[in-house]
């Protein structure tokens, strides 16, 4: 297998907008993928449908796809179910070159750097940490799943990459080892812990993925201040599995005939489910909602589907239905929380605003919690 040619295909699209450094470049270069793939694994943007990829039965696909900006689950429902059996949801993964290029970038570590990793995973991306600021116990990476800590020890040590891992709660860093000059997280993180601030030194950077789950997800890039706080802003998307403390709670149906309400809007759900990223930003700021759309045909013809759920409270749901021709859209909600007309206030508010995009919205963090703000500090969002 040329591996050189099909390095070269990756980083070539990697970059089609000039935004990744040469440095991370050359780290991807160094350290190759396929090292940290398993023999099958699990794909689910590179057709209509997921499928798996197997390095014995079909090599070509394999290679192809590991070399590619497919990101590839390597575990199902935490380990309860095979990758091969395809049940359950995602929750570890080797991401996509290109998302894990782009945080890097962001990141932007020197050399001699102390780095804090939250979610080691299959390892590659602690290896390319290792390969930016050297083999010298800078890096330390934390991963809450013993299988796939075990797994990431054996693929680091196959490839000479030496960071300090240990299996554990990310949320509660590793005051041991601090202070830390970068923090970079693979997961996604919808409350930023303070625990990372703290054991940060002050001018350091913190890189994640915010994932409120309300449409597009957004990177986040974060500065430490003199006086214990972080502030930054969104330079772009990022979406990644969420940190486990972080999951939402699965959807129930209702607890009884009261908690189902029938109601019609004359908002077409396109509308939010479409919406940029600015917006769906505010509106995951302003009411901590999470959405979904499914676009497909049923028995009466085509139908669109916005879903959106309270991630903390597993009986409060909605779902707004679209058809061509419609001059009114139904609303079924589930629960007493009024989520579509949250929903709707919320987009509405944005569009007073003058549809910012997220490139003009920023957060802080205290000690007391987070703040996601418009233009400035001084103009708080939620």
């Amino acid at each position: 297998m040329d591996v050189a040619s099909l390095m070269d295909r990756l980083i070539a699209g990697l970059d089609p907008d000039g935004q990744i450094t040469d440095t991370v470049k050359q780290a991807i270069r160094a350290v190759p993928r396929h090292q940290f793939i398993p023999p099958v694994g699990l794909v689910s943007q590179k057709k209509d449908s997921a499928y798996l990829i197997d390095r014995n039965a079909d090599p070509d696909d394999w290679w192809d796809t590991v070399y590619s900006n497919e990101p590839i689950v390597t575990q199902l429902n935490d380990g309860a179910t095979t990758v091969t059996e395809m049940i359950g949801g995602y929750t570890s993964s080797s991401s996509s070159p290109w998302t894990v290029a782009n945080l890097l970038t962001l990141l932007d570590p020197d050399p001699g750097n102390h780095i804090l990793e939250i979610g080691t995973g299959t390892g590659w991306t602690s290896a390319l940490l290792c390969h930016l600021v050297g083999e010298h116990g800078q890096v330390t990476s934390i991963e809450v799943d013993p299988a796939v800590a075990q797994q990431a020890a054996k693929n680091l040590a196959d490839v000479g990459a030496r960071p300090n891992l240990i299996i554990g709660d990310g949320t509660l860093g590793c005051p041991e080892r601090a202070p830390y000059d970068r923090v970079h997280v693979t997961c996604g993180i919808r409350t930023v812990p303070y625990a990372w601030i703290a054991q940060c030194r002050i001018g350091a950077t913190i890189v994640m993925p915010f994932c409120p789950n309300f449409g597009n997800n957004h990177s986040l890039r974060l500065v430490v201040r003199p006086d214990g706080t972080a502030i930054g802003r969104f330079p772009g998307f990022a979406s990644y599995m969420m940190l486990r403390a972080q999951r939402s709670v699965p959807q129930r149906a209702a607890r009884g005939s009261q908690d189902k309400h029938y109601l019609t809007t004359h908002v077409d759900p396109r509308v939010i489910a479409y919406a940029p990223a600015g917006a769906d930003l505010a509106i995951a700021a302003l009411t901590g909602v999470e959405s979904s759309s499914t676009d497909q045909p049923d028995e009466d013809g085509q139908l669109f589907r916005l879903w959106m759920c309270d991630p903390r409270d597993s009986y409060s749901w909605a779902a707004v239905a679209w058809r061509p021709g419609s001059a009114e859209y139904e609303v079924y909600q589930v629960g007493d929380r009024p989520l579509w007309d949250e929903v709707l206030d919320a987009y509405f508010r944005w569009v007073s605003w003058g549809q910012p995009g997220r490139d003009r919205f920023g957060m802080t963090v205290t000690p007391s919690g987070q703040q996601i703000w418009l233009d400035s500090p001084g103009r708080v969002v939620a």
